[in-house]
């Protein structure tokens, strides 16, 4: 873990605030799209306490509180924070909510999860991203996170169903796994969109009778979900 002094985390905190101030901005500019004017309390206060220094590379520290995203290796990006925050509120979180996330990355959206809802499941595919952000969150003290490798398209049946889900690559189509494993009246938050094709961000909730409701919310960009073998 980086040893930062109490200096580095005043200049953190302010870079923090900045962010946040960003994100919110966005929130105005893309309301007519998402139909959010702002962040929500419990979302801005999540925002604006998780620690993104501590979640990327050494490499990319001094740009961790920039308002786009950053490599993390493995060909893996972290979430521009606007959009980690955008697919939160989407979610409608609650502080009973267990939320099943697909792409760990680097943590950072867990740990925004992890500061709203009991408990927050993660699947990373890549072994050394996987193992790399569960010991970050456990330094951190997201005891109420467990992270899991494994195939996100599968999702995680033995905790299910979930509350919520957010996915956090791009999947050409909603894997109908993830849709069984969502409770009625859930939500899950998914970039959808094949190689060469617009991706967009889309809201589905869950009807009692097994279907589900979709809204397209934003055109994105993220990388694909990799499938397992």
């Amino acid at each position: 873990m980086l040893g930062f002094s109490s200096a580095d985390a005043q200049d953190f905190a302010a870079q923090r605030a900045r962010m946040v101030a960003e994100v919110e901005a966005m929130y105005a500019e893309t309301r007519s799209e998402t139909g959010l004017a702002a962040m929500s309390p419990a979302v801005r206060k999540a925002m604006g306490k998780v620690e993104r220094h501590r979640l990327v590379p050494s490499s990319e520290t001094s740009r961790a509180y920039r308002n786009h995203p950053l490599p993390i290796g493995g060909g893996q990006t972290i979430s521009q924070p606007y959009i980690v925050a955008l697919s939160t509120d989407l979610l409608n979180p609650k502080p009973g909510d267990e939320i099943l996330e697909v792409g760990t990355g680097s943590g950072y959206q867990a740990a925004v999860l992890a500061e709203i809802v009991s408990r927050v499941y993660s699947i990373e595919i890549i072994e050394s991203l996987g193992k790399t952000a569960a010991k970050r969150l456990e330094q951190l003290g997201y005891g109420n996170v467990e992270v899991r490798i494994g195939d996100g398209y599968a999702g995680w049946p033995e905790k299910a169903p979930f509350d919520g889900i957010v996915v956090t690559a791009a999947a050409p189509r909603v894997p109908q796994a993830l849709v069984d494993q969502l409770k009625p009246g859930g939500r899950m938050v998914i970039p959808v969109g094949g190689a060469g094709d617009i991706q967009y961000l889309k809201l589905l909730t869950k009807r009692a009778d097994g279907g589900v409701d979709e809204k397209r919310v934003l055109p994105v960009r993220f990388v694909p979900l990799v499938p397992g073998k």
